[in-house]
């Protein structure tokens, strides 16, 4: 990314996010970060005051965030490329996890992005094209026990931007879907864990609660470098035409490998009974 740009990135505070901001201010673009708590960009925007635009966000507040989208535009002008990061995890049986928690997952992981994609296309349109970078997760491609709604929520939300590609793409709007596998990022530390239940003590989930319990933070030393991750979503940017989908890490690659292989083994063992039903 040679020229100068300007990104928006939600969830810029921490994690994959802050890094992405980070690598950008010190390659010389512009970025709008929103946060929760902008007060977390503090240092940067004393280092970067030229480049750094911040404003607070909770994404799951639709009105703010077409606010805070809108007052982006208005401010910055042209905006190159929109990053939808924030997002957070859940873990439990699904019927360990509260309803807050189911709704929770929802609205920051699939409703928000949804949200955030519909706020920033008209702007997109009337400057000639952008690119709109969607973090999402190898567990948009695979399952684990345990992890029901945080994919159900990851597979909604590709699920929606795989269509919206088609529609915009006429515009000069691109959309590529990032699936990590696990990085190392204080992701781990803010799992919402759900009251484990007697009855999923001795099975799979129970499991999953007995790895939570013996660690703080279960991504603290996961094989994913956040920096490179940074680095790679900042080059799809300049990637023409744009990757539908960019798998990061050995971990994501073989494990959506597998899932795919296997699911289109399943289809393929079916062949007889789907043609089996026509006129």
């Amino acid at each position: 990314m040679a020229a100068p740009t300007t990104w928006f990135v939600t969830g810029a505070s921490a994690g994959i996010g802050r890094s992405v901001t980070e690598q950008l201010l010190a390659a010389g673009h512009q970025v709008a970060a929103t946060a929760r708590r902008p007060e977390a960009l503090a240092d940067l925007a004393e280092q970067f005051p030229k480049q750094l635009w911040t404003a607070a966000l909770d994404v799951t507040h639709t009105a703010q965030l077409r606010a805070v989208v809108d007052r982006a535009f208005a401010e910055l002008g042209r905006i190159d490329v929109i990053f939808s990061n924030a997002g957070r995890g859940s873990v439990g049986a699904a019927e360990e996890l509260s309803n807050a928690v189911i709704d929770d997952q929802i609205a920051v992981n699939l409703t928000a992005p949804i949200h955030l994609l519909r706020a920033v296309l008209p702007h997109l349109r009337e400057q000639g094209g952008g690119r709109f970078i969607q973090l999402s997760t190898m567990g948009s491609q695979i399952t684990t026990p345990g992890a029901s709604m945080y994919h159900a929520s990851k597979w909604g939300v590709e699920g929606f931007m795989e269509s919206v590609i088609g529609e915009v793409a006429a515009f000069g709007v691109d959309i590529t879907m990032v699936e990590p596998g696990i990085i190392r990022t204080t992701f781990g530390a803010n799992l919402d864990v759900a009251e484990p239940l007697p009855a999923y003590a001795s099975g799979p989930v129970g499991q999953v609660h007995q790895y939570l319990a013996s660690s703080d933070n279960i991504t603290a030393n996961a094989p994913g470098d956040p920096k490179k991750v940074a680095a790679a979503i900042i080059a799809s940017a300049d990637t023409s035409p744009a990757p539908r989908r960019l798998a990061l890490g050995s971990d994501a690659y073989n494990a959506i490998k597998a899932a795919l292989t296997g699911r289109l083994a399943e289809l393929e063992a079916g062949r007889d009974i789907a043609h089996s039903i026509d006129f």
